[in-house]
């Protein structure tokens, strides 16, 4: 895997209640886009260096969500709520001067996006969204939560990975290569994402802040944001990996809601920029070159 290019820019906000570290990549003339990392709790620099594919043509923006990455802080110890990251969502925007706000969500940053174009649909931001581009979006409500909770678990305690754990605690690398384990013990703690587990070596190693991922999902309590996002109106790209552990059909209501179709991913998990970037780069830029342009569904 290369290595993650230095940004163009980068540094810290001055208008968000804590400072947030942020990265800008591309042409500074270009579309901007904000994309949004998972999580919650986590940082950005596991989506690179696959995704500065979106840099080739945009300004790619993208930063660590409060509580995660460089964007952790003494005050984190205090309730962290999806209003939080929502506010600082259009903080951050205006800080960086993102004027058409084309959003690309991963994962829980997918959910993010959803929540910010709802509560700008229902005047509560000054900026709406000119786009959402939405890449295996964390589930939409708590019902399917609970099942990729159990999917992801069954996947994890399964036979093939009880394997390979045992494996790798017989093997002696623990002394032999410290860091070696390390990364290997990673692999395997992000295998059940995986449509073929031994992908996971592509995946550049992160850390997600615990209390700040339970604060969030906490926040959205017995959540289901299907009925508010039918009132949202706006250009919208979904899709989703076939194997994802998160269930397809959460990807293909958010979908519908807004007026498009999911498209599906073949041999592919919930991470497709580095399991299937082929699949995935042609029609999510084509969609950020054309954001009026639906979708199209391959399954």
């Amino acid at each position: 895997m290369p290595p993650i290019p230095p940004p163009l820019a980068h540094g810290f906000t001055s208008s968000t209640p804590v400072p947030l570290y942020w990265v800008e990549y591309g042409n500074p003339d270009a579309p901007p886009l904000l994309l949004l990392h998972g999580g919650p709790g986590a940082s950005h620099e596991y989506l690179l260096p696959q995704m500065l594919e979106l840099a080739t043509d945009h300004r790619l923006v993208t930063y660590d969500q409060r509580g995660g990455g460089r964007s952790r802080h003494d005050d984190d110890r205090a309730p962290i709520t999806w209003q939080d990251q929502v506010a600082d969502v259009e903080r951050v925007a205006l800080e960086l001067h993102i004027a058409s706000l084309n959003l690309v969500g991963y994962s829980w940053g997918g959910l993010l996006a959803m929540l910010y174009a709802i509560e700008a649909a229902q005047g509560r931001t000054s900026t709406a969204p000119s786009s959402l581009a939405l890449i295996d979006p964390a589930p939409i409500s708590r019902a399917h939560r609970d099942a990729f909770e159990r999917e992801f678990a069954s996947r994890q305690s399964g036979p093939a990975v009880q394997l390979l754990r045992a494996e790798l605690e017989q093997s002696g690398l623990k002394t032999r290569d410290p860091d070696a384990f390390r990364q290997r013990a990673f692999e395997l703690s992000v295998a059940g994402y995986f449509s073929d587990p031994q992908r996971a070596r592509d995946l550049t190693p992160f850390r997600v802040t615990g209390r700040v991922q339970q604060s969030i999902w906490n926040s959205l309590g017995d959540y289901d944001i299907l009925p508010a996002l039918g009132a949202v109106h706006l250009p919208a790209f979904v899709v989703h990996g076939l194997d994802d552990p998160i269930p397809l059909a959460s990807s293909q209501a958010a979908a519908r809601a807004l007026g498009t179709e999911c498209v599906v991913l073949q041999d592919c998990g919930h991470v497709p920029y580095v399991e299937q970037p082929d699949q995935l780069f042609p029609p999510l830029l084509a969609f950020l070159r054309e954001p009026r342009v639906s979708a199209h569904s391959t399954r």
